[in-house]
């Protein structure tokens, strides 16, 4: 396989609205144009590689950006995933949208990276009612901005933090969540719904001290 990585292009950096939950190729089905570019890649062809990596990276730089929080590991989870899309393109079947199967291919590498740094799941364990989120939440008062949001959310646990980024940003449901991290899905409904008040705690006190 052509180095793809290496070749120039506008750097990948997240946009403005970290927090939308769709990007555009991802809800895409696979045309027949697509397919003509995914067995070019099977194929070898660089230019046909590099399309697809460039149709999609910025993207998956964001979700990799959202899990990891580190530039660094954003980028080398990015670079490695793409080298597993690339090598295992073969067994892309038409179950999925190929956005959502690159997707659950970066989250994967993400959630490795973030077990490498050990994040913790002692917290959890199985939820009350209480702990369960409700199907119509009630909404957050508007003084409650993007930024301040995003920098609560930044302040969880990496286990919080990672359920809420799961659920709410990249749209996963908590059968795919526990799938995902080898939890139960009573766990991820209960880390999810704790996140969510310790966010509440800190957009209403940001001194809180997290823990």
């Amino acid at each position: 396989m052509a180095n793809i990585f290496l070749s120039p292009m506008q750097p990948l950096v997240p946009t403005s609205c970290l927090y939308l939950r769709m990007d555009i190729f991802m809800e895409t089905p696979v045309d027949q144009t697509e397919w003509i570019l995914i067995t070019k890649c099977l194929d070898g062809n660089p230019k046909a590689q590099q399309e697809l990596y460039h149709r999609y990276a910025r993207a998956m730089y964001n979700t990799c950006l959202r899990m990891c929080q580190h530039t660094a590991d954003a980028e080398d989870a990015l670079q490695e995933s793409f080298v597993y899309v690339f090598r295992h393109l073969d067994s892309f079947r038409k179950e999925s949208t190929l956005g959502a199967w690159i997707k659950r291919i970066v989250i994967n590498h993400c959630i490795n990276r973030l077990r490498s740094r050990r994040m913790q799941w002692d917290e959890l364990d199985e939820p009350t009612m209480a702990d369960v989120p409700d199907d119509h939440p009630e909404p957050e008062p508007d003084q409650w901005k993007v930024q301040a949001v995003k920098s609560a959310i930044d302040r969880l646990s990496e286990g919080y933090r990672t359920v809420l980024h799961l659920y709410l940003m990249e749209g996963y449901d908590h059968g795919e969540i526990a799938s995902i991290l080898q939890i139960s899905e009573a766990t991820s409904k209960s880390q999810y719904s704790r996140a969510r008040q310790k966010v509440r705690e800190l957009l209403a006190n940001p001194d809180t001290h997290v823990h």
